[in-house]
């Protein structure tokens, strides 16, 4: 179990947005390591119609608290009228590999009879994060059987040749108060063509309980083993992380009590906290995260102590046990 300790709401978008096409929000803060002296930190922000546009916040790496500089137009703009991703985006994965700086990013559409449908796009940068272009203005990940209305990547590994995904699955609506809410669930697929992904998905984790939605699935190599940070939302109106467990990053064991995380008594992530990614920085783990109203003040920051090797020893240790 990590413990962590809160840094505060260090991007606000009132106080350090540009207006204009990032107007409020900072949708899915997905970190990236730029170089040496600079984390950049990719997210989805809205305009004044609520509709969002992919771009980023640089923060210093020796005190992510500190905002070194902010994109001054969005790095990826939103599709064609028609296209998946014409009504908004949100951030899934960066990623390094061959052929540039991969972005994996969710896609959403207004249609007539559905809240929305949100499919999974990429884009390609190869000038280090500045711009990105579209690969296709179609999703890489599209409708198949079971997933209807939501196949949205979070997780993307690539490892020679061969791309490991994690993503959401939806299929249908739950009804909350007379309004459609999305039910989904986390599954995973790997292929070593991202333009022909298998459309069958094996399942890693449903809700549970009260729960109707678990997505944001964010996977990482902690430890010796795969962990995945993922955020929950049930029909009292709750909408919190949790956290699972793998060896081998298919099959999952869920344990919330090792979050070691939760919302704070008040301010702008005591109503929700959701959509933490981490980042290994310099003997710690960072996570950065969304609040209250899926981040609509902005992205916040916490840490905690990280010894790769201890926890390595620590986590065959208890596997060993349980």
């Amino acid at each position: 179990m990590l413990t962590w300790t809160k840094r505060g709401l260090v991007f606000e978008v009132a106080r350090d947005g540009v207006g204009g096409w990032m107007r409020h929000s900072a949708l899915t803060p997905t970190p990236w390591q730029l170089d040496e002296q600079r984390i950049r930190v990719y997210a989805g922000f809205r305009d004044g119609a609520g509709v969002s546009r992919l771009g980023y916040v640089d923060l210093a790496a020796d005190d992510p608290s500190c905002v070194l500089g902010v994109s001054a137009q969005p790095v990826l703009d939103i599709g064609r009228g028609g296209c998946f991703d014409d009504n908004g985006m949100i951030l899934g994965d960066v990623v390094e590999a061959p052929g540039g700086l991969h972005l994996f990013y969710v896609g959403f559409q207004q249609v007539a009879k559905a809240k929305f449908l949100a499919f999974s796009g990429l884009a390609l940068s190869t000038d280090g994060g500045e711009h990105f272009q579209r690969v296709q203005e179609t999703p890489i990940l599209d409708r198949a059987p079971r997933r209807s209305t939501i196949a949205a990547i979070h997780s993307a590994h690539y490892d020679n040749g061969l791309w490991r995904l994690w993503y959401a699955v939806g299929d249908d609506w739950e009804s909350i108060g007379g309004r459609p809410f999305p039910r989904y669930h986390i599954c995973y697929t790997e292929t070593r063509d991202l333009h022909a992904i298998p459309r069958g998905d094996r399942m890693c984790l449903l809700p549970r309980g009260d729960e109707y939605r678990i997505g944001r699935p964010r996977v990482y190599r902690l430890g010796g083993r795969y962990v995945m940070y993922f955020t929950w939302g049930d029909r009292a109106g709750r909408y919190q992380p949790g956290v699972a467990f793998s060896d081998d990053g298919v099959h999952w064991e869920r344990d919330d009590d090792a979050l070691g995380i939760a919302p704070s008594r008040d301010g702008w992530d005591a109503r929700a906290l959701c959509y933490p990614a981490l980042l290994r920085q310099r003997g710690k783990l960072l996570m950065f995260y969304n609040g209250n109203d899926m981040g609509m003040a902005g992205f916040g920051l916490a840490e905690t102590a990280f010894d790769e090797g201890r926890q390595a020893v620590a986590g065959e240790r208890a596997h060993a046990l349980g």
